[in-house]
């Protein structure tokens, strides 16, 4: 699935929209280059899930929490050197808890990606806000929720 935003406002607004949508144990794993607009979605991710503290990158800390209609956990792995790390964080408590996990930079993970997830890649397309943001589920829960997603009209698809 292939949603064009035209603008940060329209990229929030997804975000937003997808934040509505998900549901304890999610797990989000946004694949971009450096300013593609990941961490914009994330913030109207946990918008949509009732965060109300601004949403900043977690790249000094490798994960903020956040508190919403459920627990966020959003992970910026730019900085992370080796996926063991991980475990120094206790990821799987927040992968596999009663939060939803945001992650950015997940091809830092290595072999400790989880086994079902949405992936959602951002791209610059031709001018300065435009995006390109394209959904691939991977497992039964998110092919059920990219249905779900499916009737978004807030951007092009």
């Amino acid at each position: 699935m292939i949603w064009i935003s035209e603008s940060e406002e329209d990229t929030l607004g997804f975000g937003k929209h997808i934040g509505e949508n998900v549901r304890p144990g999610d797990i989000l794993l946004l694949y971009g280059d450096l300013g593609s607009g990941k961490t914009v979605l994330s913030k109207g991710i946990a918008c949509g899930i009732g965060v109300s503290d601004m949403v900043t990158s977690a790249t000094f800390t490798l994960m903020n929490p956040y508190v919403g209609k459920y627990p966020v956990y959003h992970f910026d792995l730019y900085r992370l050197t080796q996926p063991e790390e991980l475990y120094d964080l206790d990821y799987e408590e927040y992968f596999y808890g009663d939060g939803i996990a945001i992650v950015e930079w997940p091809e830092r993970m290595g072999s400790l990606l989880p086994g079902e997830y949405m992936k959602i890649s951002l791209s610059k397309m031709d001018s300065v806000t435009r995006r390109k943001i394209t959904l691939e589920p991977f497992g039964r829960r998110f092919e059920e929720l990219e249905e779900v997603l499916r009737p978004y009209e807030g951007i092009g698809h």
